[in-house]
């Protein structure tokens, strides 16, 4: 199945999650995460089941003043 992580094209196996796309993706040491604009807890990962066209966001977090 397609999906976007961080608006870059992915193709991940069908059932996959959304644990399963951050393996492939290579996150940042502290990031959260959103699937079609909607905030997914880290305890969540595993079974938030993606669909073909999901979009997921990976966030860092920025510092400074």
């Amino acid at each position: 199945m397609n999906v976007f992580i961080n608006n870059e094209p992915r193709e991940l196996p069908a059932g996959a999650t959304l644990a399963d796309a951050l393996r492939v993706s290579d996150p940042p040491a502290v990031f959260a995460t959103a699937v079609n604009l909607q905030f997914v807890p880290r305890g969540s990962y595993a079974e938030h089941t993606l669909g073909e066209g999901d979009r997921i966001e990976i966030i860092a977090p920025i510092t400074g003043g």
